[in-house]
């Protein structure tokens, strides 16, 4: 089952890398890496201002989704509350996908809709 929660957090460790956050298909969230810890989400990156190691400086969210399935509902609600909570502690200047910061690299998130966030 892709979308098994404990299996995907399993294949972070097995890879050594994961999000700060995780957002499930129902829209529950679990934090997997403390704020204050670098988290492995984003490999080689750069954002649109040039700023390269996005993992050293950035809060990584995966929304649990696959190629052919558009994220749920639940997962944008979610995505929502939990931006406008990391808003309360940073300054946030980008809110950006694997396909910005690593293009030709990483093609995630797929089938995502970004005005609904």
């Amino acid at each position: 089952d892709e979308y098994d929660t404990e299996k995907l957090i399993a294949e972070y460790k097995e890879y050594e890398v994961s999000p700060h956050y995780l957002i499930d298909r129902n829209g529950q969230i679990y934090k997997l890496v403390e704020e204050k810890n670098i988290a492995y989400h984003a490999g080689e990156s750069q954002t649109p201002d040039g700023r390269k190691n996005v993992n050293g400086f950035s809060l990584g969210i995966e929304v649990m989704e696959n190629k052919t399935d558009e994220p749920s509902s639940a997962q944008y609600a979610s995505l929502k509350k939990l931006i406008a909570d990391i808003k309360n502690r940073y300054k946030i200047k980008y809110v950006l996908g694997h396909d910005q910061i690593a293009p030709g690299r990483k093609d995630d998130p797929w089938k995502f809709d970004w005005q609904k966030i």
